[in-house]
């Protein structure tokens, strides 16, 4: 017997026949090697030989193992089996070599998504060039799953480049969509550049819009912000302050000068007589909210809660780069744990673009009571009770530095302030009438014109040349009224900045007693007036009707707005720009995660 040219049944034949006369049996026929199935759906090869063809009415491959064995290839460490495993066995028709290697796939599913295999549908055997064996094994397992699992910066050219080659529009899209969630501060210039290389449109706003989410972080790195042209700068701080819509928002802060059982102001704070922190008494803060005005319902909604680290009581706040600031404060401890308040230096910042609050360089010297000012890209500490020293925080070097001090005997507690053509103001405190101005190209202080009233001033914001200052009299102590008899109501001055010259512009007598002291902030061509009784609206002439000081006509609104509920301490007013999943979040208090 011939057994090595024997067919199948010869061998069966002599097999029995071996048997009956006792010799031992022949060994039995070599198992046919398993075909891939479409369950594995893809096999890689570094072999150099052609594959088996497949026996028909073969099992599905399971492991990569069994293909090698079957193919009489030896194993790699890099060698798998990519795809879905829940399709219907069928058999991969196409043999892609790259570089050397091997992957077996599917024709009819390549040709779905790919005009370049759709073109070479007719070949069994392609061989493709200018992509690299990675790239092309990542865009083929895309091809099955509809997934870039492992894209990442220092592949992504590659990626591109071969779905360029092999005509797959949705492997680009697919592939700047996995980057967008892994941009992070230490790729995403990195990304930018890749993107603009590859004219990937969309990755690079992705990282522009990144940039411009975390643009205190991106300023304050010199391998980001210190690479990117003016135009980008520009065009990322303009994205931020675009981000969406302007709204109102306050914040609850305790008074400085609270006395347990009585008022918040006592009569040393009405004679404008400066105490000293150590004689505030430690309460329970309950000033810890900030609420956002929804102008749509006419409601207030809880946006986010203060740090537990910052300090509510007699902090400070203001917008720069749209983000929110707070300084400074009088630190207290459980009642009755801490006899003596302490000043505090600590700096807290919120980005409203990612919702999430951060710590920045402490302050050069502790301070409550004070004013903080946003002018040019950097943050001013004006003052404080006790102090007139001023110091300016450089968000880009993360520092803050001394400049030129408020004149002696000027502002010991309870001053205004605010910023107008690059410069900066301060009135009221403990001389009513003056106006200092503040200019930081000289780093000198200036006395401006005094004002002709007397009386305390609420709050003073600016409003393009001209500065608005509101003064609330209380009714008290015989103060005359229009037409005689005491009132308490509110003056409204306005000082122009160019012609240097104060001039009444409006007043405001209201029927259901006096106005109670409230704290203001711009907002389009209104100035809100807010405190916990409710909200008065000072509107400035929309048509653009000229007073003879060249100010705007401005008049008070009859309806007064309504206080957010159950509001508690200060309420200090400002101005954020909100993106659009916080600024729709629900109407209720609690609606966002404090």
């Amino acid at each position: 017997m011939e057994g090595s040219g024997a067919a199948p049944e010869e061998e069966e034949s002599g097999a029995a026949n071996g048997a009956a006369n006792g010799a031992p049996p022949p060994p039995p026929p070599p198992t046919p090697a398993a075909p891939c199935g479409f369950s594995s759906s893809l096999c890689f090869s570094a072999a150099a030989a052609e594959p088996q063809p497949p026996a028909a009415g073969g099992r599905v491959v399971q492991s990569q193992w069994e293909i090698n064995n079957a193919a009489c290839q030896p194993e790699e460490e890099d060698e798998d089996v990519v795809g879905p495993r829940d399709r219907p066995p069928e058999e991969p028709d196409l043999v892609i070599e790259v570089s050397g290697r091997r992957i077996r796939a599917h024709k009819s599913v390549l040709a779905a998504k790919s005009d370049y295999f759709r073109a070479r549908a007719s070949r069994d055997v392609l061989r493709v060039k200018g992509v690299s064996y990675g790239a092309l094994r990542l865009l083929i397992d895309y091809v099955y799953t509809a997934r870039m699992g492992e894209v990442r910066h220092d592949n992504l050219a590659e990626v591109v480049s071969g779905a360029r080659v092999l005509q797959m529009p949705c492997a680009l899209h697919c592939a700047a969509e996995a980057m967008r969630a892994q941009l992070c501060l230490g790729n995403c210039y990195q990304l930018l550049c890749l993107a603009k290389k590859q004219r990937l449109a969309e990755l690079r706003e992705a990282a522009y819009r990144f940039m411009s989410d975390h643009y205190l972080e991106v300023l304050r790195e010199p391998s980001v912000y210190g690479r990117l042209s003016g135009a980008e700068r520009d065009l990322i701080l303009q994205q931020r302050m675009d981000a969406g819509r302007p709204c109102l928002l306050v914040a609850e802060v305790s008074d400085a000068f609270e006395r347990p059982g009585g008022g918040s102001r006592p009569q040393s704070r009405e004679s404008s007589r400066p105490q000293s922190p150590s004689s505030v008494v430690s309460l329970e803060e309950s000033g810890s909210l900030i609420h956002c005005y929804q102008e749509s319902s006419g409601e207030w909604r809880v946006l986010t809660r203060l740090p537990e680290e910052a300090n509510a009581k007699g902090c400070a706040m203001c917008v720069l780069h749209n983000y929110l600031f707070l300084a400074g404060g009088i630190v207290t401890g459980p009642l009755g744990s801490e006899p003596r308040a302490r000043l505090s230096d600590k700096v807290f910042c919120y980005n409203p673009l990612t919702d999430t609050w951060s710590q920045v360089r402490p302050l050069a010297q502790p301070r409550s009571q004070l004013k903080l000012l946003a002018l040019d890209g950097y943050l001013y500490a004006v003052g404080g009770e006790c102090l007139f020293t001023v110091e300016r925080y450089d968000p880009r070097a993360d520092r803050w530095s001394p400049v030129a001090p408020l004149p002696k005997g000027a502002f010991a507690v309870a001053h205004e302030a605010t910023t107008c053509n690059g410069e900066i103001y301060v009135s009221g405190g403990s001389l009513f009438y003056r106006l200092l101005k503040y200019d930081p190209k000289r780093d000198e202080w200036q006395e401006c014109p005094y004002n002709s009233s007397r009386r305390r001033s609420a709050d003073m914001v600016a409003f393009k040349n001209f500065i608005y200052r509101f003064d609330v009299s209380s009714g008290r102590g015989g103060e005359q009224g229009p037409g005689g008899g005491t009132s308490g109501g509110v003056e409204v001055f306005r000082y122009n900045t160019v012609a240097k010259c104060w001039s009444q512009c409006a007043s405001l007598r209201p029927s259901a007693g006096p106005i109670q002291p409230f704290r203001c902030a711009p907002l389009g061509n209104t100035i809100y007036c807010v405190n916990r009784t409710g909200t008065l609206r000072f509107s400035l002439a929309q048509d653009g009707e000229v007073e003879a000081d060249g100010g705007l006509k401005g008049t008070f609104d009859g309806e007064l707005l309504k206080a957010p509920l159950d509001a508690k301490g200060v309420l200090l007013p400002f101005v954020l720009t909100l993106p659009e999943r916080l600024d729709k979040t629900g109407d209720q208090e609690g609606s966002l995660p404090l």
